[in-house]
């Protein structure tokens, strides 16, 4: 059946309208009773919304039958990483400070479509009561420092020397992220860490790269990298400042790691599928989502996965998408290799794209609106598909020149907002 709440990486929406803490509470009570009451681990980044909305979930967990124990501001893959039983993020990832949202893990990895759809049918008796019990908590900074101790041990290697700028996005990375990475040897600078409660992902981090290609140029690095609101993505730049996107940095790494199957989604670059091919390499290709990337791995034995918008997943170790993993994968290559980052990533010649994003009514596209859409997109690749997060239809287009991109994207992106605008 079609799922009401959840979208491609949990429940979102902005506070107070699509998202209120009565509704979390609500998602808490039926996630217990769904999981028939393991403990949870709780953890949110750094927006003011989320010890409210924290409160409201371990009151519904509560309610269930299930104990919450609050890991305090954490990044979504620590979550993945620590957690015993199940665990929870109070997170909206890479979307603006007004949103929030929860996203669940069982037994460390992401649930499937099956088993958010079993939840969603538990929402309708749960959540009704008003006690809010505060979430059990060990103390301190102990789960951000088994993190850190944690991601240091199984992914990390000798930076020593390695200049990077690190933007945290003023986010659940600002502290643990810039640690690992001095901990190996690199020589940091961070920005993006003076979380304020409304300012994650504004001017800053995976979404916004111009304050981290600045800050590269003005200095001396090897390179930059950025992280989104909840840390699961990276982005990155040379040491030009130029920058680099998830096709580019999964590039790098599968072939510095020399993998024998990667997999990606239908939003990859052709010039990928193309330098996979010409190194043997099997690409398999999913949805958009970087569960569905997990999913993909899991099925065909794979490590090495990701996505064109920074999540970067490598499941030696792990079971989700971790963007300071994916740093460190990267800086790996950029020092071992002994080349500089942009002849690494320049190995993979990029097909010109466009893209657009289309504020709708409804997220529904018909079908003899994708005919229409198909039949403009003759001399280009086009993907259409609706935000799993926010209330717009994407449009990406991938032809052989800009000018033939930018020109077909147009169109349909007009096409898509007369129809549904």
């Amino acid at each position: 059946m079609p799922r009401r709440y959840f979208g491609t990486d949990g429940v979102r929406g902005v506070v107070g309208q699509g998202l209120t803490a009565e509704l979390v509470q609500r998602l808490g009570a039926a996630y217990a009773a769904w999981s028939g009451g393991e403990s949870v681990l709780v953890g949110r980044d750094t927006r003011a919304s989320g010890p409210e909305l924290e409160r409201a979930l371990a009151a519904g967990l509560a309610l269930g039958g299930a104990r919450a124990m609050s890991g305090g501001v954490l990044p979504t893959p620590a979550v993945a990483l620590l957690a015993e039983e199940s665990g929870a993020v109070i997170s909206a990832s890479h979307n603006p400070p007004e949103y929030n949202g929860v996203k669940f893990f069982h037994g460390g990895w992401k649930l499937e479509d099956e088993e958010e759809e079993a939840i969603e049918a538990l929402l309708q008796g749960g959540g009704e009561g008003s006690t809010e019990p505060p979430a059990e908590s060990e103390g301190g900074t102990e789960y951000a420092d088994r993190y850190v101790a944690l991601v240091g041990e199984r992914f990390g290697s000798a930076l020593d020397g390695l200049r990077v700028a690190v933007d945290c996005a003023n986010g659940a990375m600002f502290e643990v992220g810039p640690r690992v990475l001095e901990g190996l040897g690199a020589h940091v600078v961070t920005i993006g860490n003076r979380p304020d409660g409304t300012n994650i992902n504004v001017g800053c981090g995976a979404t916004d790269l111009r304050l981290l290609a600045e800050t590269v140029r003005a200095g001396e690095f090897d390179l930059g990298v950025a992280f989104d609101g909840d840390g699961d993505r990276m982005l990155a730049v040379d040491a030009e400042g130029g920058e680099l996107d998830g096709d580019e940095i999964l590039a790098v790494v599968a072939l510095h790691l020399a993998v024998d199957v990667v997999a990606v989604t239908e939003m990859t670059n052709l010039g990928f599928h193309r330098l996979m091919a010409e190194q043997g390499i099997r690409v398999v290709t999913t949805a958009v989502g970087d569960r569905y990337v997990l999913e993909a791995l899991r099925r065909e034995g794979g490590k090495l996965g990701g996505e064109q918008s920074g999540h970067i997943m490598y499941l030696e170790g792990h079971t989700t998408g971790d963007g300071l993993v994916g740093a460190l994968l990267l800086c790996r290559a950029l020092r071992e290799s002994g080349s500089r980052l942009r002849e690494l990533a320049g190995r993979m010649t990029k097909l010109p794209q466009a893209r657009a994003d289309v504020h709708v009514r409804s997220k529904e596209v018909p079908t003899a609106l994708r005919d229409e859409i198909e039949g403009l997109a003759a001399g280009g690749r086009v993907v259409v598909r609706p935000s799993g997060t926010e209330p717009v239809v994407r449009i990406l287009v991938e032809a052989e020149s800009e000018e033939a991109a930018e020109s077909l994207c147009g169109r349909i992106a007009a096409l898509v907002s007369r129809e549904l605008g």
